[in-house]
């Protein structure tokens, strides 16, 4: 989907101010709020593409005013309700309001007992959550799930291929970002067969067979995406599904 979360080539948000020696995390709260996103996706409610779609669906306002995991934790504030491990009422009032409207599923498992030590915003009972070190969680978020699957046909594209990304504006999740859209690059890597994220961002999915296809990392100088004024040796690369690519011919 198109919104404020895809940022890349947007105007109007000032300079890029990296941080020198940034630390990992800034306060506390924040490591606390990656375990409990660690341990709440491993109870099997929703998929990490699931997660990065409800991130992107929060109110403009929300997300812009939000630092990272002030997102973080107001996405998994809405996954938490909407898969009934937690109430409404369980959160605090200021989390409450970050919800909307809508009905949710009333808690029915057991996993409520996890959820419900748990999230009321940074402000309340995250602070009850112990933060596990970053070395356990380093190998937690390796360990992922893995979404690579036996491809069922041969790929369409090889390294050194020239393809046009879509130029489709889709209604649910995506990773192909706005700014890389309806451009030519080249093919640098075949990744192999993977599940489609938009397939896999749907509550309860399942992924399907024909939910994989191929992956590609794709690469686009700076002037394609930029205009003239790009630094002429600059690149991006991105991965990008075979679904979104088509064929250029050489010219």
């Amino acid at each position: 989907m198109d919104g404020v979360h895809d940022l890349g080539g947007m105007h109007g948000f000032g300079p890029v101010r990296p941080e020198p020696n940034e630390p990992l995390f800034h306060d506390d709260w924040e490591q606390r709020v990656l375990t409990l996103t660690l341990a709440t996706g491993a109870l099997g409610q929703w998929t990490i593409d699931r997660s990065r779609f409800t991130r992107e669906q929060l109110p403009p306002a929300t997300y812009l005013s939000s630092s990272y995991y002030e997102i973080w934790l107001r996405a998994l504030e809405r996954l938490l309700v909407q898969s009934g491990l937690l109430a409404r009422e369980d959160l605090s009032e200021p989390a409450r309001s970050q919800l909307g409207e809508g009905a949710a599923p009333t808690p029915t498992t057991s996993a409520t007992s996890v959820a419900s030590t748990a999230l009321a915003g940074k402000e309340g009972t995250v602070a009850r959550v112990a933060a596990v070190p970053w070395p356990a969680l380093r190998v937690a978020l390796d360990a992922g799930t893995r979404y690579e699957r036996e491809a069922a046909t041969e790929p369409l594209f090889a390294v050194g291929d020239r393809v046009r990304t879509s130029a489709d504006h889709p209604s649910g999740h995506t990773r192909l970002p706005r700014y890389a859209r309806d451009t030519i690059g080249r093919v640098v890597a075949v990744r192999g067969a993977h599940v489609m994220a938009h397939a896999n961002a749907v509550p309860a999915a399942t992924p399907a067979p024909g939910d994989a296809d191929w992956l590609y990392t794709v690469e686009f100088d700076g002037p394609s995406l930029w205009g003239a004024d790009a630094d002429p040796n600059s690149c991006v690369s991105i991965e990008v599904w075979q679904p979104n690519l088509r064929a250029v011919p050489l010219s």
